[in-house]
């Protein structure tokens, strides 16, 4: 307020004061106690209540001016105090990310100190305890933090990844359904929930939240191998379908699989297991064969194989592999499986025309050397010869080609859908697979045939 305004107001209520006595000539008795009174003009009334008025009115701007500096005064000292106890949790999580332990522990234990309520810092401690092997500490720090932030993301992760590592693996699920109920969409609690069934080949439960996972809406990277995920499910669910007696369902859920991924070697092979299920062998069989003209792996023959010497038919078997011999000069795998099945029925002339054709090509296979050594290494007393050579090595009835994880080369005697090494689906592949499929036979012409053996496989 200028001097001129305030001027210009003290004569505005001169000239009313002189205006309002003029008016009102006469006093004015108040009776403040019986028998006593004080008399006024009413002038002189007006301007005490109007001092009062002012009086008070700056009592209490005097008032709200202390109060705010006081506010102002404690929040900047809980800032400078938030600010202090900032310095030294960034400092002490640096040492636990640098894995000074003990210089860690002493600067969080400091933070705490000065605010017992800080949820980051108590995280921090849970971290650190289960560094240092004490995860049952830590997840005690994260029971604290969880009473003061009940709805904390991050103490809910944190208390979920500690319980996966020391093996809590259904209270670590219990944790992430806790997240999702609070975020039903979160992607990250899905895929960890997801984990732990595979884990657990709790192969539904891991369907569903897949599901729930792709309409969260990946990120878009990511859109291609989660659908691809939730065909490996799909297809895990089909497989032990077949094993809890519903093939039927099995080999509808299988077919639309194929449809969507026909190259998902797993699924081709366990749609011939559910045909066998329902006693369709034929439909097996065809399934298998398809499966091995289209993809090439051996798993296909092996199938082939055990379902015609379960059935105690080898010469269907026999027949099958005459019958494809001549289209199939080049496939040095199809060789391998036919000169196998021509050992395990002792016809070992035949196993050697076979094995000699993939060993000319100039595969260098443990495997190939294991199967000719059955053919090579006689004596008068053949049969014996091979019942030792079993033992030895640790083959019993069926003579065993090795498989191996194309992913991390886990090598196993048995095929299998999913690799139990690193989880892969559809990885599994023959040992020297792709070896021997780029090697090329010599021309048969050429090939020196020992003992007067004969290639009646050619002309069968």
């Amino acid at each position: 307020m200028t001097f001129m305004a305030f001027l210009l107001i003290v004569i505005l209520f001169l000239a009313f004061f002189i205006y309002f006595s003029w008016l009102n000539p006469a006093d004015i008795t108040l009776l403040y106690y019986t028998g006593k009174s004080l008399t006024f003009s009413p002038a002189i009334l007006i301007i005490g209540f109007v001092l009062l008025g002012l009086i008070i009115g700056y009592g209490a701007h005097v008032y709200s001016v202390i109060t705010h500096g006081l506010k102002h005064w404690k929040k900047d000292r809980e800032e400078k105090k938030q600010r202090e106890i900032g310095s030294i949790y960034r400092e002490g999580v640096g040492r636990l990310l640098s894995g000074d332990l003990k210089k860690a522990r002493g600067l969080l234990n400091k933070a705490l100190d000065r605010d017992p309520k800080r949820v980051d810092t108590l995280i921090a401690l849970a971290t650190l305890d289960s560094q240092e092997g004490n995860p049952a500490e830590g997840l005690s720090v994260l029971r604290k933090a969880r009473e003061l932030d009940p709805k904390s993301m991050e103490v809910l992760f944190k208390t979920a990844a500690i319980q996966e590592e020391t093996g809590e693996d259904d209270d670590a699920i219990a944790t992430y359904q806790e997240l999702i109920a609070l975020e039903k969409d979160n992607r990250k609690a899905l895929r960890a929930m997801r984990d732990l069934y595979i884990k657990h080949d709790r192969w539904q439960d891991a369907l569903d939240i897949q599901r729930r996972v792709l309409k969260a809406g990946p990120a878009a990277s990511r859109v291609a191998e989660e659908k691809e995920l939730l065909l490996f499910l799909r297809y895990e669910v089909a497989r032990q379908a077949i094993a809890d007696g519903s093939a039927n369902d099995a080999k509808s859920e299988l077919k639309d699989i194929l449809r969507q991924k026909d190259d998902f070697t797993p699924a081709q092979v366990s749609l011939g297991d559910a045909y066998v299920a329902l006693n369709n062998g034929d439909d097996a069989v065809k399934v298998w064969q398809e499966g091995y003209r289209k993809l090439g792996k051996g798993v296909f023959l092996e199938r082939l194989e055990d379902y015609y010497m379960e059935r105690e038919d080898p010469s269907s078997l026999l027949n099958f592999f005459r019958s494809q011999g001549l289209e199939r000069g080049d496939d040095l795998i199809f060789r391998i499986f036919f000169g196998k099945l021509c050992l395990r029925l002792e016809m070992v002339d035949e196993a050697k025309e076979q094995l000699q054709a993939v060993e000319s090509s100039g595969v260098e296979s443990s495997q190939l050397h294991l199967l000719l050594a059955e053919t090579y290494r006689r004596t008068h007393d053949a049969e014996q010869a091979i019942n030792e050579y079993k033992k030895a090595l640790g083959i019993t009835k069926r003579l065993h080609l090795n498989y191996v994880c194309e992913k991390c080369q886990r090598v196993a005697n048995e095929w299998n859908s999913r690799c139990p090494s690193c989880g892969e689906w559809n990885s599994t592949s023959l040992a020297d697979r792709k070896l021997i499929q780029e090697a090329r036979p010599l021309d048969l012409d050429t090939i020196v045939v020992h003992h007067g053996e004969q290639k009646e496989w050619q002309g069968t």
